[in-house]
């Protein structure tokens, strides 16, 4: 068995020949601190734009979870309505404070008012989810459904002044 190997066609370089080579190439063009304090002044008015373009909604600014008509639908009809689950930071806050209170009873109180706010937002998740669900099947019916359960509880689970993109329309009013 014979094994013929043809190389390269050219012989290999010599040491310093490749070391010079590397060095000379990776050597950038000298930038000036004027020209670096002016690329990043660019970069941040290039970051508030694009964090601008998000919170107002633009699709194209969009991270791939937001992006779609179905999202957006998803979006508005969470934002239309209020649930209990945007308000439940708030009561949790109460509720600690609540248990602050020597007196055991308010504890036991506070306690069982936290348990059952969170039972409600878990139970109002579940019918906004398959809500959602047949309510996208029927405007969108070639879309998958697939997630948008889920999206629109997280949704509406946060507080409105907090949600990102930020609301298009106010509670009551779907579009």
């Amino acid at each position: 068995m014979t094994t013929e190997s043809t190389g390269k066609g050219r012989p290999t370089p010599k040491r310093k020949v490749s070391e010079a080579k590397r060095i000379t190439s990776s050597l950038a063009p000298a930038v000036t601190k004027d020209q670096k304090r002016a690329a990043k002044i660019a970069a941040r008015q290039e970051r508030l734009a694009s964090r601008t373009a998000y919170l107002r909604g633009d699709e194209s600014a969009l991270p791939a979870r937001d992006r779609g008509p179905e999202r957006r639908f998803v979006r508005n009809y969470v934002d239309s309505r209020r649930s209990i689950g945007e308000y439940f930071l708030p009561i949790i806050f109460i509720v600690l404070v609540m248990t602050l209170i020597p007196i055991v009873s308010v504890q036991y109180g506070a306690i069982a008012i936290m348990y059952a706010v969170l039972l409600v937002a878990v139970v109002d998740g579940i019918f906004l989810s398959r809500k959602i669900k047949r309510l996208v099947s029927e405007k969108f019916p070639t879309a998958s459904s697939k997630g948008l359960g889920m999206y629109a509880w997280l949704r509406s689970t946060q507080m409105r002044r907090l949600r990102a993109p930020k609301p298009q329309n106010k509670v009551g009013d779907l579009r």
